[in-house]
């Protein structure tokens, strides 16, 4: 994955609403309102090295979406049984989003809008030779310190949300979309008020960490936070 940064793709659909009726028009303006924002809510970009402490975790913005990136060192649960397969990883990357609109790249009109609906859900796991600011840009990516319990908690987080086999293990959905990424079945539901965004700041805030109790849709949202944090624990220093 070293130098993956990968550019957001752009598609234009074209709907026929002209037999919906007011109600139907309407509903479909508010949802090109409500992705539109989805897409381009970003925060400006800033860096913040790894901070001394006990253990620390990264925040990923990748475009509309955030992840969770873990160096593997620090991995004590079930997640490092992931780590399988991929020589040489340094750091297990985590996100979570539509399971449709991930797996099967459905990008149209009628694909985004369902995703405002409650639908199945999957996570999108990172398996990284290379540090997360090398892989995605330094300005993507911010370190926050929380305690060892705190790291066992957001560990505890993400396995949670693993759907799992009879015999234990995480359903394997497909391939991602580059070498060393793989997605996974996921249990929460997705819809229009729980994103991938709002997933990635209940997780961190289930390891002790400031995040929003609610309200979180946009990685704008997710990172401003995190970067709050991150100053907030550099001027302690």
């Amino acid at each position: 994955m070293s130098g993956q940064t990968r550019s957001a793709r752009k598609s234009l659909c074209r709907v026929e609403i002209d037999g919906w009726g007011e109600g139907g028009r309407s509903m479909v303006r508010f949802a090109f309102v409500w992705i539109a924002l989805l897409v381009t809510f970003c925060a400006a970009p800033a860096s913040v090295q790894p901070p001394a402490g006990d253990a620390f975790v990264w925040v990923v913005e990748r475009g509309w979406h955030t992840d969770i990136a873990l160096p593997v060192e620090e991995i004590a649960g079930p997640l490092a049984a992931l780590e399988s397969g991929f020589p040489g990883v340094r750091v297990l990357s985590f996100g979570f989003g539509e399971r449709q609109f991930l797996v099967n790249h459905e990008k149209n009109f009628g694909a985004m809008l369902k995703a405002l609906l409650p639908s199945r859900s999957a996570v999108l796991m990172t398996a990284l030779g290379t540090s997360p600011q090398a892989a995605f840009g330094s300005g993507n990516v911010v370190a926050l310190p929380v305690s060892r319990t705190g790291l066992d908690r957001i560990e505890a987080r993400i396995w949670a949300e693993f759907e799992l086999s009879a015999a234990g293990e995480p359903v394997l959905l497909a391939e991602g979309p580059y070498p060393g990424s793989v997605f996974y079945a996921a249990r929460d539901t997705y819809d229009g008020l729980f994103t991938c965004n709002t997933w990635t700041a209940d997780t961190l805030r289930a390891g002790g960490l400031a995040m929003p109790s609610g309200g979180v849709l946009f990685s704008g949202q997710v990172m401003g936070m995190a970067r709050w944090i991150g100053a907030r624990h550099a001027a302690a220093r």
